[in-house]
């Protein structure tokens, strides 16, 4: 996940947009952009930007997103203290090393292609004669020129895969683990804030992430920290820190989704909020149930069912059932949310859903349509492998997508920097003892 600049006019730019996607009447507000700010995009008028745009939010009488977790839990429908069935602890243990596993799948599998549109990442596949693509990303070589340097392009293609190398979405699974061993199931989002700033250097974090880092720079409240001045509060950014929190609550989608919120809460609102809430719970559901529609709705039940969120995850599940070809499924996707910026949680959580419900419940199948569909691919991609992984368990997963890793993974988090994956699953496991 990228677009960590926080200019003032990226800033402008995309509260606007935000503005627009919640609903809210904007003229007012471009009408004086573009008479006090035109194209010089002054520092001086950023404290009156700022001020119109909390006028214009204080405005709003919706109740149908709230970010309060009681207000969310009253427009929750469904029985919130579902459990699916008792485990045993071997095979649980299986199951989450295949989700750290196969999360580590996922994310590398992304990385070369993460942010490219569909349409690119169809060409790029198609020269290379994968398309559709089955396993790994085939590799150009020499590199080009063109590739950013952020996908590692040269460690994260096939047959250069030697580990789970440093990415910002399996940097948050660790941290999720770190924050577990140093605070407990009973942490709070203050805790959260703390040990960002005390693990990540500022600009290995983006979008909201890298927002709240500077408030909790500049001592805002974690209690505010989602909102000040945050145009980003609903991308992608919450929901790939979601894992842990359904790792050690197998069977249980409701307290998944309720540490899911302690946790989004301290840099995400509304949908943002509710896109960790939905992964997490699918995870803790992955650990028993087979049928990846049963799983996205355990998900769905822990979200607001009028939420923007709920409604194109809907959506795309009734699109799944009505047609049999992916490509179809995902042009109505691009087609009616494709507005949304490229790292926006409802977009890439409608490509995780098409990925799911499109693969029938295929590792491999199920991992290359989610790349396929663009967006913010090693996000998605390693949603849909935690999921999986979570359902089908390590001894299941295909060895050729998982010895290329070498049991390795890097990270930015403190005393993480070198991790044996089996370890990390070990040392998860202890806390779903806790329940």
């Amino acid at each position: 996940m990228r677009h960590a600049n926080l200019s003032f006019e990226l800033l402008v730019q995309t509260e606007i947009n935000a503005l627009k996607e919640e609903g809210f009447d904007i003229q007012g507000i471009k009408k004086w952009v573009d008479e006090n700010l035109g194209s010089d995009f002054n520092m001086d008028y950023e404290d009156a930007f700022w001020q119109r745009a909390d006028d214009l939010k204080k405005q709003s009488n919706d109740v149908s997103e709230p970010s309060k977790l009681e207000q969310i839990y009253k427009l929750i429908p469904a029985p919130q203290n579902k459990r699916y069935k008792t485990f045993d602890k071997t095979e649980l243990q299986n199951k989450i090393y295949g989700a750290w596993l196969a999360r580590c799948a996922g994310c590398t599998l992304g990385k070369p292609v993460e942010l490219w549109p569909r349409q690119k990442i169809r060409e790029y596949l198609t020269k290379l004669d994968c398309y559709p693509l089955e396993f790994y990303v085939p590799a150009v070589i020499p590199t080009p020129q063109w590739v950013e340097p952020w996908t590692d392009y040269g460690r994260t293609t096939r047959g250069n895969i030697t580990k789970m190398v440093r990415d910002d979405d399996i940097d948050y699974t660790i941290l999720g683990l770190k924050i577990l061993e140093t605070y407990g199931r009973d942490f709070s989002t203050e805790d959260v804030g703390r040990l960002w700033q005390e693990n990540f250097p500022y600009y290995s974090v983006f979008t909201a992430e890298a927002v709240t880092y500077r408030n909790l720079i500049n001592d805002i409240s974690p209690s505010e920290t989602a909102y000040y001045r945050n145009p980003y509060r609903e991308f992608i950014g919450a929901q790939i820190r979601a894992d842990m929190w359904g790792y050690i609550n197998p069977g249980h989608p409701k307290k998944a989704a309720e540490m899911a919120f302690r946790d989004s809460s301290l840099s995400h609102t509304k949908n943002g909020i509710y896109g960790e809430m939905w992964a997490a719970a699918c995870i803790a559901a992955a650990f028993f149930v087979d049928d990846p529609l049963e799983i996205i709705q355990a998900g769905l039940d822990q979200i607001p069912e009028n939420s923007r969120l709920s409604s194109a995850v809907s959506q795309t599940m009734e699109w799944a059932e009505q047609f049999d070809d992916w490509e179809k499924v995902c042009d109505l996707i691009i087609e009616n949310y494709g507005y949304y910026d490229t790292v926006h949680v409802i977009n890439n959580t409608c490509i995780i859903v098409m990925g799911l419900l499109m693969g029938k419940g295929d590792f491999a199948k199920s991992l290359c349509i989610t790349l396929m569909g663009g967006y913010d691919t090693d996000c998605t991609c390693a949603t849909v492998g935690s999921i999986l992984g979570a359902k089908i368990g390590a001894e299941s997963l295909p060895s050729e997508w998982i010895t290329p890793l070498n049991n390795k993974a890097e990270s930015y988090v403190t005393g993480f920097e070198r991790s044996n994956i089996l370890d990390l699953a070990h040392r998860t496991i202890e806390f779903i003892n806790q329940l």
